[in-house]
């Protein structure tokens, strides 16, 4: 168990100090991120690191504003207060001292161009879209980040809630890349406070096992 104790040390932060993290550590923790595996080695993911604390202020602004806009239309006031009521959750990054911005760039699935030309297989097609093997890799690359955080002392949160005011996000950073769309946004700081994570499910649960 001691050798896998950098993976337990992981936690979703949401508070932290003002404590700078140094660009030199925020770069050994993008190099660790980098050596995840990705499909086909592809490496579709872009790091943008914002620092600036008005620009991170400004992206947290864009979400709040983002979605004020969607409630106004929408018509069920019970969903509406949910949305507007949990929109805190999706801004949480504005207190820390770094906001790591990460995009997915293109993947084609294998097989995908293959069904589609062919025609008749639509089952298969939307099961490759839906599992995303594009997603997974940029999935990996975030846990490595994490990770790596951890074990350098750092706290993190994978944020994806804030994601339907993704343009918006990246016009306030400036951030353009051909096929490339804002996936999660994941601060990065020193922890404020005692951590707290939820319980995970049994093993047994969650696992089947084929002899």
């Amino acid at each position: 168990m001691s050798n896998l104790e950098f993976i337990y040390k992981r936690h979703s932060v949401r508070k932290f100090t003002d404590q700078e993290v140094p660009i030199e550590d925020l770069k050994k923790i993008l190099e660790a991120a980098t050596y995840c595996a990705s499909a086909k080695n592809v490496q579709n993911w872009h790091f943008v690191v914002v620092k600036n604390k008005e620009k991170i202020e400004e992206m947290a602004k864009a979400i709040e504003e983002k979605n004020a806009c969607i409630a106004e239309d929408i018509k069920n006031e019970e969903k509406k207060a949910s949305f507007t009521k949990f929109v805190r959750f999706a801004t949480v990054f504005r207190n820390a001292p770094v906001a790591i911005a990460i995009y997915a760039g293109p993947y084609t699935p294998t097989g995908l161009d293959e069904l589609t030309e062919i025609g008749g297989y639509e089952a298969e097609i939307n099961h490759l879209l839906e599992m995303s093997p594009k997603m997974q890799s940029v999935g990996a690359a975030i846990e490595n980040l994490s990770l790596a955080a951890a074990e350098m002392g750092y706290g993190t949160c994978w944020m994806t809630s804030g994601n339907y005011a993704a343009k918006e996000v990246s016009d306030v950073i400036g951030f353009e890349k051909e096929n490339f769309a804002l996936a999660a946004i994941v601060p990065i700081g020193v922890p404020d406070g005692p951590i707290k994570s939820p319980g995970r499910k049994p093993v047994e649960e969650v696992t089947t096992v084929i002899e």
